[in-house]
């Protein structure tokens, strides 16, 4: 196994943007009647990165 860390950098608005349209046909809405489609497709892609890759650092970056 290397010694190198891997870091990752995460675009946060692409992750949000996709995470939107992803249920866009089938929005999540919370009780409150908030659509929560972007934090949930967000909050699931960011997840999904650190269990595949498992990097020692992680930034997200909002532009």
């Amino acid at each position: 196994m290397s010694d190198q860390k891997r870091l990752f950098l995460v675009d946060a608005y692409a992750l949000i943007f996709r995470g939107y349209y992803a249920f866009i046909k089938n929005p999540r809405i919370n009780s409150k009647g908030l659509d929560t489609s972007a934090i949930l497709g967000f909050t699931n892609s960011l997840l999904d990165v650190i269990k595949r890759e498992r990097p020692d650092h992680l930034a997200v970056c909002f532009d």
